[in-house]
């Protein structure tokens, strides 16, 4: 990748919370350049984890070489088990001791884990401080480090504590995808088709032409993709900065996702983006039985994200043991519930995504039943090719 491109600025318009995010090459050695206030002689804290330190390392050196800024460091394992209360324990305790205060500045350089345990911290510690997203995964720089949502895990399910809490800048490095496993670059890649399936039909036909490309990370391929997902996500977030209406269009998939991805543990086995690439299959699927969208494009959906290297079926994922009963209770607990009702991200075709909480729960248990596989299993069994029942479901 050259670095020679030209850094793009989008501006999230939130009144006196706004912030700029820049889309570029090369930025992690000139942070200081896009940093929205001076650092001259303030403490700086970093928070990353053990595969990015280098990233973490290029933006200590520049803030001390030219901002003369006092930074220090903190490493954390990489992740989604590092979403809990326990590390947000040792990060707030390590501000603490190393002289946080309110003057300071917090960094988050990372993938969505760091960027959502970083936020939180900030927007716990000394009731506020201030902090920058700077996003080394595709799916932080197009959907987690933008628009100020916080937060860690609980076995509960994911997300469950946390806060709006905005950044003041986003600094998106395009060139620090190219030390990101191919798995963590797909696993993205779900969040960005998601932007095309809510509310933008041309972009879902982009990338249905381009997507290889951008897997290959093809400079220019990239910065569109990653432009357009940053716009669509600012206008959400910009009219509806709380999530109490269309925002939640964002959730396209998370409900089946989330749960999927509490299941499973948060160890390794479900990636976030994977959970989103199974759930909006099933989110798909889930309207087509509900007699809103065709089958041509739950199979359209399903075949693209096949054709990237995506999942798109509980039951090809290898080690995820689940039922049904569980996943409904962990549905049951997601904080888009109300009254009671479990609320899902429905569509009439692809770019035409709703919310709504009128869904028949018997759908929706076909639904993650068929996606773990439940009819093929019984099928098999019943033709003596399965030595277990697929009892659990």
């Amino acid at each position: 990748m050259s670095s020679a491109m030209e850094t793009r600025i989008l501006t999230i318009d939130l009144g006196k919370q706004s912030y700029d995010i820049y889309i570029g090459a090369s930025l992690l050695s000139r942070v200081n350049d896009f940093v929205p206030s001076d650092l001259e002689g303030r403490s700086v804290f970093i928070v990353t984890d053990k595969n990015v330190t280098s990233y973490a390392e290029q933006v200590a050196t520049d803030l001390k070489a030219r901002a003369h800024a006092n930074v220090k460091i903190i490493t954390l394992p990489p992740g989604e088990k590092t979403k809990s209360f326990s590390q947000m324990q040792k990060v707030s305790e390590f501000f603490l001791k190393e002289g946080l205060n309110r003057n300071s500045v917090i960094f988050a350089v990372g993938g969505g884990v760091i960027g959502d345990l970083t936020g939180f911290c900030a927007s716990i510690a000394m009731r506020g401080v201030p902090y920058i997203q700077v996003p080394t995964t595709l799916l932080s720089q197009v959907d987690s480090s933008v628009g100020g949502k916080t937060g860690i895990n609980t076995p509960q399910g994911k997300n469950l504590v946390g806060s709006f809490y905005q950044p003041d800048a986003v600094l998106i490095d395009i060139e620090a995808l190219k030390t990101l496993p191919e798995r963590e670059l797909l696993a993205g890649y779900a969040e960005v088709a998601k932007y095309g399936l809510i509310q933008d039909a041309s972009f879902f036909s982009w990338l249905e032409k381009n997507a290889k490309r951008l897997i290959a990370l093809d400079q220019e391929a990239l910065a569109h993709a990653i432009e357009t997902s940053c716009k669509a996500k600012a206008i959400m977030v910009e009219t509806d900065e709380k999530e109490k209406g269309r925002r939640a269009l964002l959730n396209l998939g998370h409900t089946f996702g989330h749960a999927l991805e509490a299941e499973a543990g948060y160890n390794g086995t479900l990636l976030h983006g994977e959970g989103v690439s199974i759930g909006m299959v099933m989110a798909f699927e889930l309207s087509r039985r509900m007699g809103l969208c065709t089958q041509e494009d739950v199979t359209r959906v399903e075949t693209h994200l096949q054709d990237i290297g995506l999942p798109t079926r509980a039951g090809y994922v290898s080690g995820l043991t689940t039922n049904v009963d569980a996943l409904i209770d962990v549905m049951r607990r997601d904080k888009k519930v109300v009254s009671g009702k479990m609320v899902f991200i429905l569509t009439r075709g692809i770019g035409d995504a709703f919310i709504s909480a009128d869904v028949p729960e018997k759908l929706v248990r076909d639904v993650l039943f068929d996606s773990l596989g439940g009819h093929e299993k019984i099928a098999k069994e019943a033709k003596g090719q399965c030595s277990s029942k697929f009892s659990s479901l």
